[in-house]
């Protein structure tokens, strides 16, 4: 598949996180030609002057990496974040008020995706699957597409598993063809990415 790069947004959320690592992930985007980078909030705007005039799509993180924040914070997080140069927003859906089953986790959605789509970026909400059941993919799904997002992401890669073929293929199933989803977590070799795109990633 020679077009495999343009399908990766490669990503580095670590604590430790430096300038050094902004360098690493536009010069291997701009190297191998992948889609995008994924960084933490705090450097997007350096990341921004690096990547220039480079076709690669700048994605960051918000309410990371739990989502409990108060849709508030994550709401001025995101503007912030438009600001200083972010293309992609990916949300941290709130697990917690979801496990608590308040229908409010869609609304916080829907202001989100407003909010991206009229700066026209794009919205990607991380679920968690580590932490749901299949019933309860399925609901956060449905939540998802409801409320406007662009993309289903499956993990933060700070749970205790990242992406599963199978919750792939079970998305790609119930989601809306013009939701697409975002295979995150644990992807290291070629032959996982192959797997994940051929499901419907």
């Amino acid at each position: 598949m020679n077009d495999l790069p343009s399908y990766i947004e490669q990503t580095i959320l670590k604590p430790t996180f430096t300038d050094e690592d902004v360098y690493v992930l536009v010069q291997q985007a701009q190297q191998f030609r992948f889609h995008g980078i994924c960084l933490p909030p705090f450097w997007v705007k350096k990341a921004k002057r690096e990547i220039g005039k480079d076709p690669i799509s700048l994605v960051t993180v918000i309410g990371f990496p739990l989502g409990y924040h108060m849709t508030e914070t994550k709401m001025e997080e995101a503007k912030l974040a438009i600001r200083d140069g972010a293309d992609e927003l990916d949300l941290v859906m709130n697990i917690s008020a979801f496990k608590a089953g308040m229908p409010w986790v869609k609304i916080e959605i829907a202001k989100m995706a407003a909010l991206a789509h009229e700066s026209q970026r794009i919205l990607k909400v991380i679920i968690e699957t580590a932490y749901l059941s299949e019933q309860e993919i399925l609901k956060a799904a449905k939540w998802c597409a409801d409320a406007g997002a662009d993309f289903v992401k499956t993990s933060t890669g700070f749970a205790p598993e990242g992406a599963q073929l199978e919750h792939i293929t079970l998305l790609r199933k119930n989601l809306p063809t013009a939701v697409g989803i975002k295979a995150s977590g644990g992807i290291k070799t070629k032959a996982q990415a192959m797997a994940m795109i051929e499901a419907g990633a």
